[in-house]
């Protein structure tokens, strides 16, 4: 494990620490959490087109499509220096880590020249319509159902959990289309025109106020042939596809708080009990931890390697520290933490979702089982019986 940047990789991150220095102050540290989302939308697909022009809206995606033409350790960097900027993550961060990659990967010559110039300028913002109400972590077992009519597609069903699905005008969409295959035949990917008739988003208020997320209600709504992606009832490995892209665009991430913010808040508040001081050496530790996983992850990817656990292994993790952050924090502020609003008093609050978005925390530690102990596989009938025999009988 190589914890130094290379020649090349120190280079890179000077440019990008360069470019970020000269145009990002406008999105430092912008308040997403109050406030109307028209205003945040519209600076932040400035900050979008302001990405694109200078050749940075696409780390990973090839030159030819309008990338930067770079690997995953590169987009590893740009997320750190992002995070160390304070700058936000792209508002179109659907668009360009997954359904941009899909196209290239899966689509026709029409759909990457009428689509993928749109996501890299923030033209059109995408969302994600995969997770249902009963198939979340159990991704593959989504219910939609998608019935072809001519050259368009008749679609019924419910997403939910679909960041920026009140703003976006496209959707990446997962269909059931053959029920008489197992769970993973039988999906169909679709690009959703999200003003079709027959959409309709409700937002759904979270435990800080906010509306981040929303449910989607598709009711006979009609999608063109020309917007399938991949073969019919062959949706899968499109959906692989972005989400093998989605976590090494948010992969590196510092995370969703400092920890020489906990180290600041600690010491002006001294002194310290001995134990609030032992659970904040215990935070800094683990996030500490964090950063040695994340350089594991960067020298395989650098080598040519393909992660396995390590994931997971840092979800775990992640989730952890967040919550225990925010518990320690909030108990070296006491009484007013209840009552003034802080950043801490937010980090507890999403706290919980850390441990549920992206996988549960239950499904990461059987992918650590399985991948790293070497346990065998649950048995699971719907990964060779019928759909339908598995889920609607």
């Amino acid at each position: 494990m190589d914890l130094k940047d290379s020649p090349a990789e120190a280079a890179f991150r000077k440019e990008a620490v360069a470019f970020l220095e000269e145009h990002a102050s406008f999105v430092r540290h912008l308040d997403m959490s109050h406030g109307e989302w028209e205003p945040m939308v519209a600076t932040l697909t400035r900050w979008q087109h302001i990405l694109f022009e200078h050749g940075w809206a696409a780390i990973t995606w090839p030159a030819e499509y309008g990338g930067r033409g770079c690997g995953p350790v590169e987009q590893i960097i740009w997320n750190q220096e992002c995070s160390r900027f304070g700058v936000p993550a792209s508002i179109n961060i659907v668009g360009i880590g997954m359904a941009g990659p899909a196209i290239i990967a899966h689509g026709t010559d029409v759909q990457r020249e009428r689509f993928l110039p749109r996501i890299l300028d923030g033209e059109e913002i995408w969302c994600q319509l995969f997770s249902e109400p009963d198939a979340g972590s159990d991704l593959a077992a989504v219910r939609t159902r998608a019935v072809r009519d001519g050259d368009s597609w008749v679609v019924s069903g419910q997403k939910v959990w679909s960041s920026g699905a009140h703003f976006a005008q496209r959707g990446i969409l997962l269909t059931r289309t053959d029920p008489t295959l197992p769970k993973h035949g039988g999906i169909t990917f679709f690009l959703l025109d999200m003003q079709s008739p027959g959409v309709t988003v409700r937002p759904l208020r979270q435990i800080t106020g906010e509306a981040h997320f929303n449910e989607v209600f598709l009711d006979e709504v009609r999608i063109p042939d020309s917007d399938r992606v991949g073969d019919p009832a062959g949706g899968w490995p499109v959906a692989v596809t972005t989400i093998m892209h989605e976590r090494m665009t948010l992969g590196g991430s510092l995370g969703v708080f400092q920890r020489d913010d906990l180290v600041d808040l600690a010491r002006a508040a001294t002194p310290l009990d001995p134990v609030v001081r032992d659970r904040i050496m215990r935070v800094y530790s683990r996030d500490r931890c964090l950063d040695f996983l994340n350089a594991r992850v960067i020298s395989k990817l650098g080598a040519g390697q393909v992660p396995t656990a390590e994931g997971s292994i840092a979800k775990l993790c992640a989730a952890r520290v967040f919550t225990d952050a925010a518990d320690v924090a909030l108990t070296v502020l006491g009484p007013p933490a209840l009552t003034d609003e802080n950043p801490w008093q937010r980090l507890l609050l999403i706290a919980p979702g850390i441990h549920l978005g992206g996988g549960t925390d239950e499904v990461q530690r059987n992918a650590v089982a399985e991948r790293v102990l070497g346990l065998p596989r649950e048995a699971d009938r719907s990964r060779t019986d019928p759909f339908a025999d598995v889920y609607l009988s």
